[in-house]
């Protein structure tokens, strides 16, 4: 049994078999997953080999295509355990999430740099390999990527992907630190210039953070941001506090069942609960010009079957990007 979870804490840290840093190995597989769909909507050649090198074995066999998904789900369904998105069929479905959110994020990171942004910072970058996979423009100047992670996880990354022969195909920064400390400091000493403008991202982030600390980011990248940075990022709508427990009784449920095949995590003691801002709202306030696509209506566009309701209470997922027009008196 692989045990990932345990509650989050002031100043916790983590490895990616461990606590938050567990999911982005999880993403990975997911990735891995959708680069080998029949029409893959993406091409995440490094995902399969980072999900081995982590170790965790659910994961890896998921990654490496040895456990189908919707095998799980059949074996569920046979010893009549399954219960529609309740059940280890969910993780077929993550592929296709994550198909559509990592074509959002790539797409969104070509057209910023195909308008002349040439400097990057990906904001919890776990085992995102954009700086090694992406066709980033060398000219008139070479594209500047910026990554930022705990020490462990930036080392791991850097390290597993060396060995696998892989080179960045931009000039790679790598920033060390975790966000809960000085990070724009450290993001200056690797060469940042807060007067160029950027393309930021801050994916699959903003729910393990908690809701102050969720404006503080975003108050930090507008305050980093010069006129004409690029900002993409995931919104939530407000949940009615009435579902909050029906959504954690979801969660466990979900939980449940990846243990009984061997992986240990409970997403509930992973992410923040309770009333938040809404991002895209937040940032609008804040001076940023932006558009939003529900997660359902890119389903649709990327030509992927629709995401079923279940009937269970959960909250619309929009991603949202946007360019700040001109700076904040």
């Amino acid at each position: 049994m692989t045990s990932t979870g345990s509650t989050r804490y002031e100043g916790d840290t983590w490895d990616l078999a461990s606590s938050v840093g567990v999911t982005a190995t999880m993403v990975a597989a997911a990735r891995a997953m959708a680069t080998r769909a029949d029409h893959p909507l993406i091409n995440d050649q490094f995902a399969e080999p980072l999900v081995r090198a982590v170790g965790v074995d659910l994961l890896t066999r998921l990654a490496t295509g040895e456990l189908n998904p919707a095998d799980l789900a059949d074996q569920e369904a046979q010893e009549g355990q399954a219960d529609d998105e309740n059940s280890t069929g969910a993780m077929a479905r993550m592929a296709d999430n994550m198909a559509v959110r990592t074509k959002f994020f790539d797409d969104f990171f070509l057209e910023a740099t195909k308008a002349g942004i040439r400097q990057v910072v990906i904001l919890a970058s776990g085992l995102d390999s954009r700086a090694y996979r992406l066709p980033w423009p060398a000219q008139p100047a070479q594209t500047v990527v910026y990554e930022i992670d705990q020490p462990q996880v930036i080392e791991f990354k850097s390290r597993t992907l060396a060995a696998q022969g892989a080179t960045p195909t931009a000039d790679r920064r790598a920033v060390a630190i975790d966000l809960r400390e000085d990070w724009p400091a450290a993001l200056r000493a690797a060469g940042f210039d807060p007067n160029q403008p950027t393309a930021w991202s801050a994916e699959g982030l903003l729910g393990y953070l908690p809701p102050e600390a969720q404006d503080r980011l975003l108050d930090t990248v507008t305050a980093l941001s010069a006129p004409g940075s690029r900002f993409a990022t995931e919104s939530v709508s407000k949940t009615d506090p009435g579902h909050e427990e029906k959504m954690k009784e979801r969660m466990r449920g979900i939980s449940e069942r990846w243990r009984k095949h061997g992986f240990d995590l409970d997403m509930t003691t992973l992410v923040y609960f309770g009333d938040r801002n809404e991002a895209a709202q937040y940032l609008a306030d804040h001076g940023w010009q932006l558009t939003s696509s529900n997660v359902r209506d890119l389903f649709a566009a990327n030509g992927l079957p629709p995401i079923e309701d279940d009937g269970m209470p959960r909250p619309d997922l929009f991603y949202v990007s946007g360019t700040l027009e001109k700076a904040l008196s």
